[in-house]
């Protein structure tokens, strides 16, 4: 696939700023926000108190002074119960929440060449500045090329540095391929597992940060081996499955089609099914679909 670019609609930006900001949410989210500057981006994770998923984001520094702040690009429709949220928790501390949805686009460039193209390295997180707003190499996974915090007329510096704009569909197609979730596309909010999804994998965790909303059971799940599913990448023939499909392996329950499109999807299936079907042969169905899952090549966490 050809350099490209796309901007994402189903993202939008918010701001905390202030001299307290990055205190404030080192204590809530699930990444340690004190190594995120202009230099270095993360993703992260906001949980609820029993370790389940609510939102997910990437961060990174911009500005400095006064003018510094902490850009974080959860779901465009779901934003407002996320500064909702940071609002309740706010109390004495020195910041303030800011939509800038108006002000600021969220971006992708992907394909051969784009990380290159915005000069930053295949290094998890890489920043700079770009276009009047920054750039940076995806937190989870630099296969999935970089993200972008622009205002409106820096979508123009795209196209000069040799990117072709591109459908997002284009975009989703190389997430799914590569096994990524997408936010609420795959998991369910005040019910999804971290683990499960993955996100320890994709750089989403920090496991020496402290104490943040939902750490103690996300650890617990980590260090007693809790877990029993996982999404797995799939590939599929026949008729599309749609998101929430149950899926089944020799006619018993196995797991749930999550978000997919043009051949590929995710799914959540237990690790004890994927392992019998491996082993027997037997095929996993979802309505009159074949399945046939794998695992993500990124996640070494099940690797021995």
């Amino acid at each position: 696939m050809s350099a490209g670019y796309a901007v994402l609609g189903q993202r939008s930006v918010v701001a905390v700023s202030g001299e307290d900001r990055k205190a404030f949410l080192q204590g809530l989210v699930s990444n340690d926000v004190l190594r995120v500057t202009q230099d270095h981006a993360a993703y992260a994770l906001f949980l609820t108190p029993q370790g389940k998923f609510l939102h997910d984001f990437t961060l990174v520094e911009s500005g400095s002074g006064e003018d510094a702040a902490l850009l974080l690009d959860p779901e465009t429709d779901r934003r407002a119960d996320l500064l909702r949220r940071l609002k309740m928790y706010k109390l004495r501390s020195k910041i303030t929440l800011e939509d800038r949805a108006e002000q600021l686009r969220v971006a992708v460039a992907f394909g051969v060449g784009a990380l290159e193209a915005l000069g930053l390295p295949a290094e998890p997180g890489a920043a700079r500045p770009f276009g009047g707003g920054v750039a940076f190499t995806d937190p989870r996974l630099p296969a999935l090329g970089a993200r972008l915090f622009l205002p409106i007329d820096g979508i123009s510096a795209l196209v000069s540095s040799g990117l072709t704009q591109r459908e997002v569909a284009d975009y989703d197609r190389l997430r799914l391929s590569l096994g990524v979730p997408d936010g609420t596309l795959d998991l369910i909010p005040e019910k999804s597992i971290p683990l499960e999804s993955r996100m320890d994998a994709l750089n989403a965790i920090s496991w020496d940060k402290g104490c943040y909303m939902g750490q103690e059971l996300t650890a617990r799940t980590k260090y007693r081996a809790l877990i029993k599913k996982k999404l797995f990448p799939v590939t599929f023939d026949g008729t599309a499955p749609e998101a929430g499909t149950p899926v089944t392996l020799d006619g018993k329950d196995a797991g749930e089609i999550r978000s997919g499109r043009d051949g590929a999807a995710l799914a959540l299936l237990r690790l004890e099914d994927v392992q019998h079907a491996t082993e027997s042969g037997l095929t996993f169905q979802a309505g009159s679909a074949a399945l046939t899952p794998r695992e993500p090549e990124w996640d070494h966490t099940t690797k021995g």
